[in-house]
């Protein structure tokens, strides 16, 4: 055993960041019993080091989807319409603070957030105003919704079953990661082990009903903008995908049937050339999870189909110009690890919400690698490169040894309640911030290269009078709708939660009757409790 791997073994040792370079450059020797037909293969077969297709991007582009949601629906809905006109390929949609943690616009604890960081949906009049005009069934959207998943995605099959759609031809995702939120990201309302059967309702439901929808997509995503390093974000992103299927398997579901519906959402960061290898290790490594792990039989159940988004804590306020640079570089290197679909920050997101020239032009960047930089002529061009193989498999080492601490632990769900997670990407977070302050790590235009004046750029501004129309539209649904049902269908909805019925169903009926997301989340919280988060020190 080599030192390092003696010091990475060591019990309580926080395994931190890949080490660096022992060499200024690299060479065959650093792959010494790497054996490319096992490990690398061709594209499009096991284990997938060099993307999941065949062909990758010489027959299809990854999915361009721009994150957009703010203020009401119809505000949102001419923006995803802006961006559908300008080349967008796909729609992605955030949601306002509440609605992320099942509060409805009139709640005392909205005041103040509906409509700020997201679109505010408090009912299925909200989701036919945001996707009025745009075929559901013509167009693959992904929401980014965790805790409300289960109301969220019913509001959207409600919405395109009024619009005439089949809910066997949708296609898209719902975030539906409830064990990252406990994580990293905040937006929880129930107790671990509540949560998770409503994950597990999801996927139950859509294997019928919705058998082309993913119905979960496992976020690194989040993970990484809380501090940790890019081998954290694989060993925590798959260590939660295992949880997840684990959870489905004891409920009675088989791995053949959920995992080809298994997206993931991960970061790209700014070390370029690290970023390419956990892309590629990410993927190797879940072929090999569900081969050997989960014994799957179906090769697509062995692939890693991943989102990316570029990475939002990597932008800076200070000469916010540069987060062009960013950006491209960020979304360069997820072109060239196989994503399947990419968000591409704007310029203005570390001062407020895109302004609708910031989004165009973050776009843009995605199309100008697409169509004029050449890297999409070639499967997986970096292959075979010593740093980029040197990287991808030290990456996959560093994190096997998280998921073995992980499983000896009992789970991820264990390490989560344990709070060693949590202490793992606080002292990344911390490490890294430190080389930040002290200079070692150089943020251009915040510890080195500043301005004295920053430059002035528009932003995008919340208007305050939103938040009073949306409580009034949702006063006058209230005065509209029918009580009695209404009423009724909440009560089915406790009695569900209360037996070990799948609780898609009630739900998808409670929101046909117009019961509101706050109502539904009460309901369940009744039965369910309300999570309160351990102090991790």
């Amino acid at each position: 055993m080599k030192d390092s791997d003696a010091r990475r073994n060591k019990p309580g040792l926080h395994l931190g960041p890949a080490d660096p370079p022992e060499r200024l450059f690299d060479t065959p020797e650093d792959l010494a019993g790497w054996d490319p037909k096992q490990e690398l293969c061709r594209p499009g077969e096991y284990p997938y080091t060099r993307g999941i297709y065949p062909g990758q991007y010489r027959s299809r582009l990854w999915t361009m989807r721009q994150y957009a949601g703010f203020g009401l629906a119809r505000e949102s809905n001419q923006r995803y319409r802006y961006l559908l006109s300008k080349g967008t390929t796909g729609l992605s949609v955030a949601f306002d603070l509440p609605t992320q943690v099942g509060l409805d616009s009139d709640h005392p604890l909205a005041q103040g957030e509906v409509g700020r960081v997201g679109v505010a949906i408090d009912s299925l009049e909200d989701m036919e105003v945001l996707f009025d005009g745009i075929p559901l069934d013509r167009v693959s959207t992904s929401m980014t919704i965790n805790a409300t998943a289960p109301i969220l995605l019913a509001l959207y099959f409600a919405a395109a079953e009024k619009q005439g759609a089949d809910l066997r031809r949708l296609a898209g995702t719902v975030q539906n990661d409830i064990l990252k939120e406990y994580i990293a990201r905040g937006t929880y309302i129930y107790p671990p082990r509540p949560a998770m059967r409503l994950v597990t309702d999801i996927f139950a439901f859509c294997r019928n009903r919705a058998p082309e929808w993913n119905t979960i997509s496992v976020s690194g995503y989040h993970i990484r903008e809380a501090g940790a390093t890019a081998a954290q974000e694989i060993a925590f992103t798959l260590g939660n995908g295992i949880a997840y299927l684990e959870t489905a398997i004891e409920r009675g579901l088989d791995a053949d049937e959920i995992a080809p519906r298994v997206s993931f959402f991960l970061n790209a960061h700014n070390n370029f050339l690290e970023e390419i290898a956990k892309f590629r290790a990410a993927r190797r490594m879940w072929a090999g999870i569900m081969r050997r792990h989960f014994k799957a039989q179906n090769p697509r159940s062995w692939t890693f189909r991943f989102h990316t988004q570029t990475a939002g804590s990597t932008l800076t306020a200070q000469q916010p110009d540069t987060n062009i640079v960013r950006v491209a570089l960020q979304a360069l290197a997820s072109v060239l690890g196989g994503t399947q679909s990419l968000h591409s920050n704007s310029r203005d997101e570390a001062l407020a919400l895109p302004t609708e020239e910031s989004a165009l032009l973050a776009l843009r960047t995605q199309q100008i690698i697409a169509y004029e930089s050449g890297v999409t002529n070639t499967v997986d061009p970096v292959a075979g490169s010593y740093t980029i193989e040197k990287l991808t498999n030290h990456l996959q080492q560093v994190a096997e040894t998280y998921l073995e601490k992980i499983d000896a632990m009992g789970g991820m769900l264990a390490a989560i309640e344990k709070g060693f997670v949590q202490r793992e990407i606080q002292q990344a977070a911390y490490e890294y911030q430190a080389k930040i302050e002290n200079g070692s790590q150089v943020i251009v235009g915040v510890n080195r290269y500043q301005k004295d004046a920053g430059l002035e750029i528009p932003i995008l501004r919340i208007d305050p009078e939103i938040e009073r129309q949306q409580v009034a539209r949702l006063k006058e649904l209230r005065e509209a709708r029918d009580g009695a049902r209404v009423a009724a269908a909440l009560q089915e909805i406790e009695v569900t939660a209360k037996s070990e019925r799948n609780l898609m169903p009630p739900i998808l009926e409670a929101v046909k009757a117009y019961a509101t997301v706050g109502e539904i989340s009460s309901v369940l919280g009744g039965v369910f409790g309300q999570y309160k988060e351990a102090v991790v020190i």
